[in-house]
């Protein structure tokens, strides 16, 4: 009796032709499919977690201003106050007074031994707390970012969807709109605001760049639009009477909202980088308020005797602006149906043992000379020649 092995690259069962991911994914709605593409992009997670670091040492640690005007003012004892209700925070100093300088301004943060002192980012000449500066530039960094974002966000879906979906004239007229405000310069026009508002403050400063920056995601959205309103969905809500506000909030703007997001977060970061280069120039935020481009402006005579100025600032800037671009990215990887999510080897490993076509060779009995003579003589033709007797 023999024993042949049989194949074991043969499937036996239909699970086995299923590849890893496709098992691993099984039963997923499409919303938990992008939370679980989400929160296993690394950079994306690390980039969430240092922007709200961010936010939270900027808005906690000196506090912030709600309404008013955000100028100076003398206070009852004489000492300078922001106009407006002030939220206290952990942080002993502010942004506007004048300290004694201490370590000859020099920053007084230090790593081994980790210690914070007086004045860790230093201070200017005038004995002004750089901390504080930067922190408060970081806020009105902030609070443009996300004004541009919902303005852009609101304008662009809203144009972009009237225009995708119902087209004719509706499209011509939106997109000839649109495109008027495409070629005008950003930089230029916010240089005349800024000089006609008088250094506005974030809110008014943030909602001027919304205003104009919706334009590329317009286009995009529209474009989407066309694309899904032809799909078979759609016609079927048609049929089953849903109205256009219907179709286009319930059944077409869900399948458009990866491309939307991701544009939104590259907007934020580039209305970071607008802010400040228009602070540089002096048309952005100006005294008494702080930004980080007017940090920069303000102090680039002192480049090479007092660096530290720069330094702060153009890092929460390049901060910012990173954490939103790698966010970003990991939206955009989230919400791409073709990406795949990656298997650690022990899940492989314990997918391949279960499948059991994967298992070790199975051996069977194999036909004996009795049953099948030609079958011997085809594998061993001299033991099928001793079986029928003949001689050599």
């Amino acid at each position: 009796m023999s024993t042949t092995p049989l194949p074991t690259d043969a499937p036996q069962d239909r699970g086995s032709e299923q590849s890893l991911e496709q098992k691993a994914l099984a039963g997923l709605s499409q919303g938990q499919l992008v939370r679980r593409r989400f929160f296993r992009h690394k950079g994306a997670m690390i980039a969430l977690v240092v922007l709200i670091l961010t936010i939270l040492l900027a808005f906690t640690s000196v506090g912030t201003v709600v309404g008013g005007t955000g100028n100076l003012e003398a206070g009852p004892d004489g000492a300078l106050r922001v106009n407006g209700f002030r939220i206290a925070g952990w942080w002993p100093r502010d942004w506007f007074t004048t300290y004694p300088i201490v370590n000859g301004g020099l920053p007084t943060l230090n790593l081994f031994p980790f210690s914070i002192g007086e004045h860790p980012f230093g201070q200017d000449t005038l004995g002004k707390d750089v901390f504080a500066q930067v922190m408060r530039g970081t806020q009105q960094s902030i609070t443009v970012m996300f004004i541009v974002g919902i303005v852009s966000l609101v304008l662009g879906v809203l144009i972009g969807a009237l225009s995708g979906f119902f087209r004719g004239w509706v499209d011509a007229l939106l997109m000839r709109f649109t495109d008027v405000v495409i070629i005008i310069p950003i930089i230029v026009l916010g240089s005349i605001i800024g000089k006609l508002l008088g250094g506005a403050n974030a809110w008014v400063f943030g909602l001027f760049l919304g205003i104009l920056s919706w334009t590329g995601l317009a286009r995009l959205v529209r474009g989407e639009f066309l694309a899904l309103r032809e799909r078979e969905f759609v016609d079927a809500a048609r049929v089953a009477g849903a109205s256009n506000g219907r179709v286009i909030f319930r059944h077409i703007l869900p399948n458009a909202v990866g491309i939307i997001i991701v544009n939104t977060t590259l907007l934020m970061s580039a209305a970071v980088l607008t802010e400040a280069a228009l602070a540089f120039i002096g048309f952005g935020i100006q005294y008494p308020d702080v930004s980080l481009g007017q940090i920069i402006s303000e102090y680039r005579e002192a480049f090479r005797t007092r660096p530290w100025l720069f330094w702060w600032p153009g890092l929460f800037i390049i901060i910012l602006a990173l954490c939103i671009n790698f966010i970003g990215d990991g939206l955009r990887d989230a919400f791409d149906p073709r990406q795949q999510s990656k298997v650690s080897k022990r899940k492989a490993a314990r997918a391949v043992a279960a499948i059991p076509s994967a298992q070790a060779p199975i051996f069977v009995e194999g036909p004996t000379s009795a049953d099948d003579p030609e079958g011997v003589a085809s594998d061993d033709p001299a033991a099928a020649a001793r079986e029928r007797g003949d001689q050599p």
